[in-house]
């Protein structure tokens, strides 16, 4: 082989190399989603996941639950209560409607629970009663006042508990949610208000993910 034919022939494997580099990058970068559209979406991924606290609570239907233990699926947890008047119902809705509109893989991959900020008047038979006007599937957990606000803090989605002595009282909290990764661990959070289509545009590609 020529010395002119040894050049040529580093050259097309540089240009090989990179061609395959470039494609896998493409690809990589396609099946992880466009982080520009994930944020655009209200979607916002933590650099690195964060652990949950591992409180026993109790779910809709009367049974333990241990937060650091919903793993299988991608959980969209919403710090609201039953007796909400405005953001726990539109907040509901969006949520259903959403996922009326995703593929069935994504539903099979995702689950929405609310975690209740009124553990005075949230018994699990009410969070089932509640959740059951949105979505059967919905789940609903309740525990301490102590245990719910280590929860919201720890995933950076606090409230202020409500003067329970006043008559007809309401709580203030958020209408973000707390994305937590299949691992059980917290991976992110979804900003409100919430744009539906968006969502429902970059949930599949999202859930997919380990």
């Amino acid at each position: 082989m020529t010395r002119t034919q040894k050049t040529v022939f580093i050259l097309v494997a540089l240009v090989a190399l990179i061609l395959g580099l470039t494609i896998n990058k493409v690809l990589s970068n396609r099946s992880q989603g466009d982080p520009t559209a994930l944020i655009d979406a209200g979607i916002i991924l933590l650099p690195q996941s964060r652990q949950v606290p591992a409180l026993q609570m109790t779910d809709e239907n009367g049974q333990p639950v241990v937060l650091d233990q919903l793993k299988g699926k991608w959980s969209l947890l919403f710090f609201g209560y039953t007796f909400c008047p405005d953001i726990c119902p539109t907040t509901l809705a969006q949520l259903r409607q959403v996922k009326s509109e995703l593929p069935k893989e994504a539903v099979d991959r995702l689950q929405v629970v609310l975690v209740s900020v009124d553990p005075n008047r949230d018994t699990p038979a009410q969070l089932k009663t509640y959740l059951g006007y949105f979505d059967k599937d919905f789940r609903g957990v309740t525990g301490s006042l102590e245990d719910t606000q280590k929860l919201a803090n720890a995933v950076s989605i606090p409230f202020i508990p409500a003067d329970t002595s006043k008559p007809n009282y309401t709580v203030d909290h958020s209408g973000n949610l707390a994305l937590l990764g299949p691992d059980g661990t917290q991976r992110g959070f979804i900003r409100a208000p919430f744009n539906n289509q968006k969502l429902v545009a970059q949930l599949p590609g999202l859930v997919k993910r380990d």
